[in-house]
């Protein structure tokens, strides 16, 4: 790429050379030395020298009469070549490079000097440290005046609340500098990467890391700091801001820097007077993974530059006073929101903003309003920036009107307008809402103005288009105008927050003059001006099915909330006060009503005029819709019961919102589906009769159309391990199937009738001819006895048609002892699914992958009422062959549900398992026989497992986990054995696996408060002890604490008349303590045999005995002690209560122990996931007792609850009687 670039270059110099002879051949070639030995980027070079050669050795050779001409023609055409814009040609006769002059170290006041020239610091209102670098000074400057800044500057900012770092003139520095700044603004550990950069000249890398020690304190890291910038800021300043922003520890406000490098350098050009500036040295983020060079850093927060303190300063005051507006928010949340349940989630949610993410009063706004969305989701709760929203509170000025009759007519006149409309529709038309005491003298008069003569109209139109609200006192008594007498109708409820009060409002029992009744139609008019109270009878109208709304979307204009100013900013929060429940129980939160037909506000009158035709029309339509279902639905009962249904929804009025056929066709479509569950019912619009589709079986393809038909439509393949795999895509009619069987069998069967087992893929196969069924059934199953797929019964004729499969077959049969795995989607329907059932049912396959389309074998189309509406019906139910009951509309589910495009992969595993299945079994049944505690039983129970086997009881395992469930029902159930069982435990589990992972031993310092949480001692009247611990701990970890143990436990108790040991709720452990617990109880110098205990991996039978050496003193044997017990009791401490009962050192209350075991041993079986468990040690008493599955039985048997009153009464009276 490079050498192409070059060549380039090299043509367009030649292009425009004059006939002077200026320029030198060899100057390109110096130009791409310097290039070579200095360029940062030497990967873009590569080829680069040659192809300068052979532009050079063309003969062509660089004339320019103007040498700084050719220095801007070298600049643009390096520039071009490299996407450069720092590499920089230009002409400087007579000049010479400068030449690093090594100085003698400047003195401590040059110094000091130099330093107060480019660092300059304030402190700014709020305490915020303002911190200008105009010069970043090198790692040897640092380690000399350190100690100076870090005195006069560095700990007045560190003691700061927040601070500004002004990079906005910072034009050079030193790079070894940047990890002296960067280091003081992060934590010491652990060190952090933030740089790595390349150096051309030297050709190597230097990594950038935080230093560990610093001079003076860090800044802490919860503290604010702003980073300023502008187009000045250059090279490595624009270092530090990159990484101060990348790593989360400044935020940039200003312009985008200057797009410059750490370490630029200008170089001859070979002899001549041209000169070349280049980048040396690239930085490369390990933060991003990209630089800043060229591009420059972007800021956060983009600002002029001389703009960019102000504005940092704002962010600032903001996030200093983001702590009082969370705060302010909650409080005002808690004293006003109506959702009351919601205020403790929604300050926690607005709690989580990070101060961090701030930059403006409108971007905090933004953040709470999303914080607040997401818990309420109630738009009437918002944030606002800017001036007070307007007052929403409903205000209800009392009117003292005047009783003059002649005056209340007057204004009930000016008020109300009422027409009546042809086709005895009335038409009522008022623009104002009344407030509660002018409506209370008003209300006679609005009788006889409005309700008298509209009472017998057939319909009412109501015109809210002008009404702009007013207070809701006369919503409730319009509402009850629409509604019968009796029974009362609840219409709304309102909850108040500012009184903490609930309201239910329902029809008025006492209303001046008759109401309108709830049967005949109504119908509102809307506007986008319709507002507050007027809006809420539109809503409620609707809401309660009483009036079809028709118009404009209203204005949304609730008198629901109240608007307060956040103090100390320019934000207001509006907070709804009040909950509007509808009858429904839905909580209307604001927003405009919408109609049920949107319309123009000019044109709803007309509108309003045609729902009210079509609205004629409606019950007709509904209730043929319900006769046709009682006619042709499939399932009789259903269709009564949706039928009725229908009729009572129209009775409701819950079609009113219906305003066309399209919106009827909806919802008779929702309607049907959801009453009756089956979602094939289909109601639609259509000009013209729908076409209806011919069964008739179209002509028999050629022999040769067949071939290309066979390719399309069917896949076969022979997979590895002989499986067989076939796809296609649809159901053919079994008269084309009978003529082109050879064809079939040919190209598709006879590939796959002898692989041991078979997938069929039905994924992509939307159905077809149902016909077809039971031919392709017929070849999985023996051609004797034939078997009985499933019933067809067909609604219209009331007929069953049995589909069995066929006793003959063309060709060679699968057979029905070989596997078949059928593999699903969404998508499989019809015929396809149908098949699927079928072979689900009879056990003949498992199938794999997503449940089907749920669809029907025949669906039919009927007109409704003559009209354009359309009803489809499934007429057709396959009744299962297995349970005589109808196959579930929600399609067949699989035996393993996967996604479809994962259904192959887990039929392979599947295939996979399967073959492995019997020797895993096998695996188990011997370790039980080698490994478990009873040998006789153990032997017993892998011979009857091994049965089970050959009986194929273990056939048809789908997974591991499903394996693993068999087997421990089966080996518990055999042996009788609770504890003999196997689980499947995932790879990303296997650090959890029982007994074979150890259990982590917590740290010395935990010992003590561990030991004081885990053992509960106590003494009681009488100097009785007592003595709880719910888990028995390993001898080892208990040697280690024994001293804490005696200290902590022990000594309280050791010195008690008697003891009680509750046992109740401990569920076991390691059996290794028992020994040393039993000796406490004995005496010293007498040892004790306490079990004998037989190990079955290793066969050998070892005993257990009283030990000499205890930590602490002994209770001894003449002390009473009482051992409670529960049926939770298990394991280590079901030995103990065993123990101290067959030597008869202790009295046993309580209930019969849960019959645990000895701490089981687990075993891995095979190269599977699965993990066996089983008692492998038991105990051997002289007389043949054991506890393991038995329990141990109680002396004095009580209900757990009562056990340890029952040992105290016990204890009492012992020692009563021993007084």
């Amino acid at each position: 790429m490079a050498a192409s670039a070059f060549i380039f270059l090299a043509l367009l110099l030649l292009q425009h050379v004059p006939t002077s002879e200026m320029f030198q051949s060899t100057l390109m070639l110096d130009m791409a030395q310097v290039l070579l030995d200095k360029y940062c980027f030497p990967e873009n070079l590569v080829g680069m020298k040659e192809a300068i050669g052979q532009v050079n050795q063309s003969g062509d050779i660089l004339r320019v009469t103007d040498p700084q001409t050719l220095a801007e023609m070298l600049t643009s055409g390096v520039q071009g070549a490299l996407n450069d814009p720092r590499l920089l040609v230009t002409y400087e006769p007579g000049a010479t490079p400068s030449e690093p002059v090594d100085l003698p170290p400047p003195s401590p006041e040059i110094l000091m000097a130099l330093i107060q020239n480019s660092i300059k610091f304030e402190i700014l209102e709020n305490n915020v440290g303002y911190l200008r670098i105009d010069h970043i000074i090198e790692e040897d400057l640092v380690k000399m005046v350190g100690p100076i800044l870090v005195d006069t500057i560095w700990k007045s900012m560190v003691a700061t609340n927040a601070m500004i770092i002004d990079l906005r003139y910072s034009s050079s520095g030193k790079v070894s500098g940047i990890p002296f700044i960067i280091s003081y603004f992060c934590d010491s550990n652990p060190a952090i990467h933030i740089d790595s950069i390349y150096d051309r000249p030297s050709n190597t890398t230097k990594d950038l890391w935080t230093l560990p020690v610093l001079l003076g304190e860090r800044y802490d890291k919860d503290k604010d700091v702003l980073v300023l910038t502008s187009r000045n800021t250059q090279g490595v300043a624009e270092d530090v801001a990159y990484i101060l922003k990348h790593l989360g520890r400044g935020l940039l406000v200003g312009e985008r820097t200057a797009g410059g490098s750490l370490n630029v350098q200008k170089f001859r050009i070979g002899s001549s007077d041209f000169f070349i500036t280049v980048p040396l040295s690239r930085s490369i983020s390990p933060i991003t993974g990209q630089s800043w060079e060229v591009n420059g850093v972007f800021p956060c927060v983009p600002v002029n530059a001389d703009r960019a303190l102000e504005k940092a300063t704002s962010i600032l005051a903001v996030r200093k006073e983001m702590p009082n507006v969370i705060q302010k928010v909650t409080q005002l949340l808690g004293e006003y929101y109506s959702y009351v349940d919601h205020v403790p989630s929604l300050a926690l949610q607005v709690a989580k903003i990070a101060r961090s993410a701030v930059t403006s009063e409108r971007d905090l706004a933004a953040k709470l309003n999303y914080e607040l969305q997401a818990i309420s989701e109630d738009p009437r709760l918002m944030i606002s920036v800017g001036p007070e929203p307007p007052v929403t509170r409903e205000r209800s000025p009392d009117e003292d009107l005047p009783t003059d009759v002649n005056y209340l007519r007057q204004i009930v006149d000016a008020v109300f307008q009422v027409e009546i409309l042809p086709g005895n529709t009335g038409y009522l038309r008022f623009d104002v809402f009344p407030t509660e005491s002018a409506l209370t003298k008003l209300s006679p008069y609005i009788v006889e103005k409005v309700w008298e003569p509209i009472q017998d109209t057939d319909n009412l139109i109501i015109d809210l288009r002008y009404n702009v609200g007013g207070t809701s006192a006369a919503v409730p008594v319009l509402l009850s105008y629409f509604q019968d007498r009796t029974p009362p109708v609840r219409l709304y409820t309102v909850f108040n927050r500012l009184n903490n009060s609930t309201r239910e409002f329902s029809t008025l029992p006492d209303l001046d003059g008759s109401s309108y009744g709830s049967k005949k139609g109504v119908y509102v008019l809307t506007s986008h001006r319709t507002a507050t109270a007027a809006e809420e009878l539109a809503y409620l109208m609707q809401s309660l099915s009483r009036a079809t709304v028709v118009g404009e979307i209203t204005s949304g204009t609730l008198l629901h909330s109240q608007s307060f100013h956040i103090e100390n900013t320019n934000m207001f929060i509006t907070i709804p006060f009040i909950n509007f429940i509808d009858n429904n129980g839905e909580s209307w939160l604001g927003g405009g009503v919408v109609p049920d037909a949107i319309v123009l506000a000019e044109d709803a009158m007309d509108k309003a005029k045609d729902v009210l035709m079509f609205h004629a029309k409606v019950f007709k339509l509904v209730e043929d819709t319900g006769n046709l279902l009682n006619v042709h639905y499939a399932i009789p009962e259903v269709a009564a019961k949706v039928s009725s249904l229908l009729s009572s929804k129209w009775q409701d009025g819950l079609y009113r919102s219906v305003v066309d056929y399209e919106s009827l066709a909806a919802q008779l479509t929702s309607d049907l589906k959801e009453t009756s569950g089956d979602h094939r019912f289909h109601v639609f619009y259509s000009e013209s009769a729908p076409e209806v589709l011919d069964d008739h079986v179209g002509r028999i393809p050629s022999a040769e159309e067949l071939d290309h038909i066979i390719q399309a439509l069917f896949k076969v393949e022979v997979l590895p391990n002989n499986i067989g795999y076939l796809r296609f895509d649809m159901m053919a009619d079994a008269e084309i199937i009978n003529v082109i069987v050879p064809q079939l069998l040919d190209q598709v069967w006879n590939k796959l009738v002898s692989t041991d087992l078979l997938i069929i893929d039905m994924r992509y196969n939307v159905g077809g001819y149902s016909t077809a069924i039971p031919i392709l059934c017929s070849y999985f199953f023996d051609s004797e006895p034939i078997r009985h797929l499933y019933t067809v019964f067909t609604r219209s004729s009331s007929s069953s048609l049995e589909i069995w499969t066929l006793p003959k077959v063309l060709g060679q049969r699968y057979g029905s002892n070989k596997d078949v795995y059928i593999l699903t989607s969404h998508i499989t329907g019809s015929a396809a699914e149908a098949f699927t059932r079928a072979m689900k049912d009879l056990n003949r396959a498992t199938v794999i992958g997503e449940p089907t389309i749920g669809g029907a074998l025949s669906v039919a189309t009927y007109q409704i009422e003559n009209s354009n509406l359309y009803v489809s019906i499934p007429n057709q139910v396959a009744l299962s062959a297995v349970t005589g009951k109808a196959w579930s509309v929600s399609g067949a589910e699989p035996h393993v549900l996967v996604q479809a495009n994962e259904a192959m992969g887990v039929a392979l595993g599947i295939i996979e398992l399967r073959a492995k299945v019997a020797a895993i079994v096998r695996t188990a049944g011997k370790l039980v026989a080698d490994n478990y505690a009873f040998a006789e039983a153990g032997a017993k129970v892998a011979g009857q497992i091994a049965d089970l086997v050959q009986e194929g009881k273990y056939n048809v395992i789908n997974s591991e986990l499903e394996l693993a469930q068999k087997l421990s029902e089966d080996l518990q159930k055999l042996s009788g054995d609770k504890h003999l069982k196997v689980a499947h435990i995932p790879d990303n589990l296997k650090d959890h696996i029982p007994s074979v992972v150890p259990m982590p031993i917590p740290p010395p310092e935990m010992f003590e408060d561990l030991i004081k949480f885990a053992f509960q001692t106590k003494v009681f009247e009488n100097a009785v002890g007592y003595l709880r611990f719910d888990m028995f701990g390993d001898i080892e970890l208990i040697t280690q604490v024994s001293d804490l143990m005696v200290t902590h436990v022990w000594n309280k108790i050791a010195h008690t008349i008697a003891l009680i040991v509750d046992l109740r709720n401990n569920i076991g452990g390691p059996t290794s303590s028992i020994p040393a617990l039993c000796s406490y109880f004995f005496d010293d110098g007498n040892p004790v045999l306490l079990d004998t205990v037989y190990n079955r991996p290793i066969d050998t039978t070892s005993e257990i005995w009283t030990i000499p050496w205890l930590a602490g003193e002994r209770y001894g044997s003449k002390r009473e002690l009482i051992v409670l017990t529960s049926n939770v009791t298990s394991g280590a401490a079901e030995q103990f209560a065993f123990v101290m009962k067959r030597v008869g050192r202790a009295l046993i209350v309580g209930e019969l122990t849960s019959g645990g075991c000895h701490p089981p041993q687990t075993y891995h079986v095979d190269d599977t996931n699965l993990y066996l468990t089983m008692p492998t040690v038991r105990s051997s008493s002289p007389d043949g007792t054991f506890w393991e599955g038995a329990g141990v039985a109680p002396h004095i048997e009580v209900p757990a609850a009562t056990a340890l009153e029952t040992a105290k009464e016990i204890l009492r009276s012992h020692l009563h009687g021993r007084t």
